[in-house]
């Protein structure tokens, strides 16, 4: 009797081997949203200036202490900690974003002059793009480690390499670079561009996304036009 073996999944690496990414481009995008964060002007701010980014500063060494070097190691514990961070960071995003909102309707001090208003509204947006690229990254999959091991079979955000695997090396895997450029890319275009959305999650979080850059970007510009002349 032949015994038919099943094959391996498209995600897996038919010898088994398990090759996290680098945790550097992650934590490097965080460590830029800590910056942003003191950039910012007080009254946009969720906490006195060091708060937030002494608090983001611990949680992502816990996790770099936790998995050092490449991430790969599937934890429970770590996996809280790394959606502690994201949820933080979000958290922080779009109280700026609200309060920048409000200081442009109600002519607030921090959007007064042309200067403070493009350095206050770039400051916002960048940290709102920086927000969603870490969401992505850590939703997508089950996070980092998790697509170490296997890709999912129906994947939330489906990648050009995965739609033509043709065009891609064997066994592929999103990093944090392709979901910095979906969360670029999702606040220039205000639509998906080279990265499509199939779970409800994916779908609402890019359209989230869209129509916070839409409101930052219009306002941002409408007022400028307004303090110039």
């Amino acid at each position: 009797m032949t015994r038919h073996h099943a094959p391996p999944h498209p995600g897996t690496p038919a010898d088994g081997t398990v090759v996290g990414e680098p945790r550097w481009p992650m934590a490097l995008a965080v460590i830029l949203a800590m910056t942003l964060t003191l950039l910012l002007p007080e009254d946009l701010r969720l906490a006195p200036r060091w708060v937030l980014p002494t608090l983001e500063g611990l949680l992502l060494l816990t996790l770099i202490v936790g998995d050092p070097g490449r991430i790969d190691r599937r934890s429970t514990a770590l996996r809280a900690v790394s959606i502690a961070l994201v949820g933080v960071l979000a958290l922080g995003a779009v109280w700026s974003t609200v309060q920048l909102i409000d200081d442009i309707v109600h002519s607030g001090k921090e959007t007064a002059s042309a200067t403070s208003l493009l350095q206050t509204g770039a400051t916002v947006w960048a940290g709102t793009v920086l927000a969603f690229s870490l969401l992505y990254f850590d939703l997508d999959g089950g996070g980092a480690a998790a697509r170490a091991h296997r890709l999912p079979a129906h994947p939330a955000l489906a990648f050009p390499q995965q739609l033509n695997p043709e065009l891609t090396p064997a066994h592929w895997r999103p990093q944090y670079i392709d979901y910095l450029y979906l969360a670029l890319t999702n606040s220039t275009a205000f639509s998906p561009t080279d990265v499509m959305p199939l779970a409800p999650w994916a779908k609402i979080t890019m359209a989230v996304q869209s129509l916070v850059s839409l409101v930052i970007l219009g306002l941002v510009i409408a007022r400028a036009v307004n303090v110039l002349t």
